[in-house]
């Protein structure tokens, strides 16, 4: 904790609007990757639509009803399930 109240009184004016942009940028990636490192089911999920617009609907951009299927969250837990094993 000490260690973040100080880094949160260093001056930001040291830094060019250039360079916080390209830090929030940064801290913004990290922050995704963690959420998304901690929630594996992410990548399954886009797997699976991945999957279905090119093996199921190659010639439709969106399948239909892809994310407002009933049965998507049992499917991607068993997906997950199988992948883990």
């Amino acid at each position: 904790m000490a260690e973040r109240n100080t880094l949160e009184k260093l001056d930001l004016g040291a830094l060019s609007l250039e360079q916080q942009e390209k830090l929030h940028q940064f801290k913004t990636r990290i922050a995704n990757e963690k959420y998304l490192r901690s929630h594996p089911e992410v990548e399954m999920l886009l797997s699976d639509f991945l999957r279905s617009v090119f093996l199921i609907y190659p010639t439709s951009l969106f399948p239909p009803d892809h994310f407002s299927d009933p049965g998507l969250p049992k499917k991607i837990q068993e997906q997950m399930n199988i992948h883990n094993k």
